[in-house]
């Protein structure tokens, strides 16, 4: 799937998800040290990492949107729709952890909530593989069955 949007020839979109990624990935080590006893300090820094990837995945998300309405192909379409929808799905996940993190003194997370964000980063892992496999043209299985198409 060829990207729509692009600065100096690099495409946007794929530069966009790094940000997030890098953010939501940096929340969970924070997280994971502040439960293993570290500073209070380290909750906080993990909350602001999650708001800040979630800005971050927001713009990532406006940009994929671009890409997905100008493909020409129907089949690019379809699966850039779907790679939408994980990356959507992400930011839901860690919207619902932030939402729940204001409520917390510090902003630190127990047990149960930590796993549902070690949950939401390995989705956005998958979201990152996926989208890159796309990039290149080479489509796993299952998104070409989900297309309808499968000599993509």
């Amino acid at each position: 799937m060829e990207s729509r949007l692009s600065v100096a020839g690099q495409a946007v979109q794929p530069i966009l998800v790094m940000f997030p990624l890098g953010l939501f990935a940096m929340a969970v080590m924070f997280d994971l040290a502040d439960l293993l006893g570290g500073p209070s300090i380290l909750g906080a820094l993990a909350y602001w990492n999650v708001v800040a990837g979630l800005v971050g995945g927001a713009l990532a998300a406006v940009a994929g949107a671009a890409d997905v309405m100008f493909a020409r192909r129907s089949q690019d379409r379809r699966l850039g729709a779907l790679r939408s929808l994980i990356n959507v799905g992400v930011l839901v996940a860690f919207a619902v952890i932030a939402m729940l993190r204001v409520q917390a003194a510090d902003r630190v997370v127990g047990g149960g909530l930590f796993t549902v964000e070690l949950f939401a980063l390995a989705l956005a892992g998958f979201g990152a593989w996926f989208g890159g496999e796309i990039a290149n043209g080479r489509p796993p299985a299952f998104a070409r069955a989900a297309v309808g198409n499968r000599n993509y």
